[in-house]
């Protein structure tokens, strides 16, 4: 289907693609991974045609149809429907021509060709997919017009579906849906007949959908069979195999160098030797595949746990003036609590979590906090509100007036910007640096509730994984919103679903849930779907929970070992010490936090084998 060969492309000083190639199969639907700014998004712009690589070549079958959402968000009168109905060219087309047509042999070639592409149920398909985006049959009939951003993204979204292109191009689909539509997506595109390629840093998604993943590292492109977790295992498996043939490697020209060193003198091995200095100057040396680390997200505890529950409510109302938008509230909060809140955009999860972060006052009921509740509130939002002009010292100077220029500049450090970093324009930080930026904003008080509203949508795979770290070790309560099930999965252990206009616990996992979305938005197939039996739950629930956490703490296992060894490998240089004492010493302090990590994670792990050894039985 699409195939790239020895492609060069560079933007600016920066080579994004180094004679790179790859062939992606007719049907494959491919995940597209790789770091930040390493130029998938530039890949979907020389495929479409709009910039022109500096050489090598990319190449589709003849007529091939490519779909790919714009970057502007479509606006203007036209409805909905209408917007995603014109998105089949042929169709509107044919139906213009139908209109204007006299001749009886016109009129039957169109007809026949509309009844061919199946138009008379163009209308039911769009209106289908803007369904399963979050649109009723009402929102569906307004302008494009009323609408924000996100939500028009949405439409333009649903247009390149409904278009069903041979070759769909997908970047960060899930980044303008919440998790309602995107359970509806991966539904959707798991299913999708022709070839797929998404980017996209939902694990979820790409487990659900993938056959292939797509890997751009170090300006090259490999094409690997199966999904992300099978992905992630061949990865591992390569970087043991290279580091094992390196250090063979390093072994045998250090055998053949030592030969060459003691018999060179010697006439009766001179010959020998010089054949062995051709052998290695041969040797091609293999280089082993080491991933970029990955700064941790340090999320501060609080000192001093507060009684519970931290906050009570008791038939408690919110809303804005005198709209009231849930009612009927009787939910408390404990101290170490991890909340998943669910329910679709527009039925009031932000108006709820601006309740319990006190933005928001009750305008009904008794909202009860405990004395000194300090909490912490991270909002999507806030990442387009932060001034272009500012720095991460600057932000971190002004939450400690009193303290020295050291102390602010650690501080921001430990959020990530250590050295020039902390200095840098906000304007000149990647979306995922301006997420950690936030996240340190919003902990640095080591709150006792820390609420997060779409913490991922600008963090690659590798740093939300740092996230669900960062989340599992601090020691508040914290309530979740995101679009992201690996991420709730993984630090969520109740779901609130927010519904109705009010908020109450929903009696399920994420696998349930999926199954109440899909029954609503897909109300034809889960007709036809068995459902699981009652008894058997609860049981699945709490085992597929444990088994989550187990791996997530494997995973912690595995970086931080990582880690260590860089940091080994680092310190065991010879001139490690007097060439930057400073440096080393700091690696050294590193070294000392990490075996502890190590230690608390290998503690964890044990706890947690023997639970679900004990879930099993």
């Amino acid at each position: 289907m699409l195939t790239i060969n020895d492609l060069v492309f560079r933007l600016g000083n920066r080579l994004l693609f180094d004679h790179a190639g790859v062939f992606v199969p007719t049907r494959a639907r491919a995940g597209f991974v790789g770091r930040n700014g390493a130029g998938k998004t530039t890949l979907f712009r020389l495929i479409d045609g709009e910039i022109a690589p500096e050489s090598g070549t990319i190449s589709l079958p003849a007529r091939t149809r490519l779909g790919r959402v714009e970057q502007e968000a479509p606006g203007g009168p036209t409805t909905l429907i209408d917007f995603v109905l014109a998105a089949d060219l042929e169709r509107a087309e044919l139906v213009a021509r139908a209109g204007a047509a006299m001749d009886p042999h016109d009129i039957a070639e169109i007809q026949t060709r509309l009844a061919d592409i199946d138009a008379h149920s163009a209308p039911a398909r769009a209106a289908a997919i803007l369904h399963g985006l979050g649109f009723d049959a009402e929102a569906q009939l307004r302008p494009l017009s009323e609408f924000s951003g996100g939500w028009r993204m949405r439409v333009a979204l649903a247009a390149v579906l409904f278009s069903e292109p041979d070759l769909l191009l997908l970047d960060e689909p899930t980044n303008y849906l919440d998790l309602e539509g995107t359970l509806w997506l991966v539904d959707y595109l798991a299913r999708y007949p022709a070839s797929v390629v998404v980017i996209s840093h939902d694990r979820d998604l790409l487990d659900a959908v993938a056959t292939h993943i797509l890997h751009l590292e170090n300006g090259k492109l490999s094409l690997y069979k199966g999904d992300y977790s099978s992905f992630e295992k061949q990865r591992r498996e390569a970087q043991l195999l290279a580091a094992k043939g390196a250090k063979k490697q390093e072994a045998q020209r250090a055998h053949l160098q030592a030969f060459v060193d003691r018999f060179r003198a010697k006439a009766t091995k001179a010959r020998q030797a010089q054949s062995r200095l051709k052998l290695l100057a041969k040797m091609q040396p293999i280089a082993a595949i080491v991933d970029d680390a990955v700064l941790p997200i340090h999320l501060p505890s609080p000192e001093k746990p507060l009684s519970p529950p931290i906050i009570a409510l008791e038939k408690a109302s919110v809303g804005y003036g005198d709209r009231v938008v849930l009612s009927r509230l009787s939910l408390s909060l404990s101290n170490d609590d991890r909340i998943g809140l669910l329910g679709a955009n527009g039925n009031g999860k932000s108006t709820f979590a601006k309740l319990l972060a006190g933005r928001l006052s009750a305008c009904a009921g008794e909202v009860v906090r405990a004395p000194k509740l300090e909490a912490g509130f991270f909002a999507q939002h806030q990442i387009d509100d932060l001034n272009e002009q500012d720095t991460p010292y600057a932000i971190f100077a002004r939450l400690m007036p009193e303290a020295t220029e050291a102390k602010a500049r650690a501080r921001a450090a430990q959020t990530g910007f250590s050295g020039a970093r902390a200095d840098t324009k906000v304007a000149n930080l990647s979306g995922g640096e301006k997420a950690r930026l936030l996240l340190g904003v919003a902990s640095f008080n080591a709150p006792h509730l820390l609420i997060l509203d779409e913490p991922t949508n600008h963090l690659d795979i590798d740093s939300r994984a740092a996230l669900i770290e960062a989340i599992n070790d601090y020691e508040g309560a914290v309530v979740l919103v995101s679009h992201d099930r690996y991420l709730l999965e993984a630090c969520a252990d109740r779901l609130w679903l927010v519904d109705d206009g009010t908020v109450r616990a929903f009696d399920g996992d994420m696998d349930d849930y999926a199954r109440l979305v899909l029954s609503k938005r897909r109300p034809e197939e889960v007709k036809r779907a068995p459902s699981a039996p009652a008894p058997e739950a609860p049981k699945r629930r709490d085992a597929g929970q444990t088994r989550r956490k187990l791996a997530a703490a494997e995973e912690k296992m595995e970086k931080f070992t990582q880690l260590l060894a860089r940091v080994d490998a680092a310190l065991a240089a010879p001139d490690a010490f007097s060439r930057n004492p400073q440096e080393a010493a700091r690696l050294a302090a590193q070294r000392e936090e990490l075996a502890h990590a190590l230690a608390a994670a290998e503690e964890q792990w044990l706890e947690l084998a023997a639970e679900a050894e004990g879930a099993g039985r």
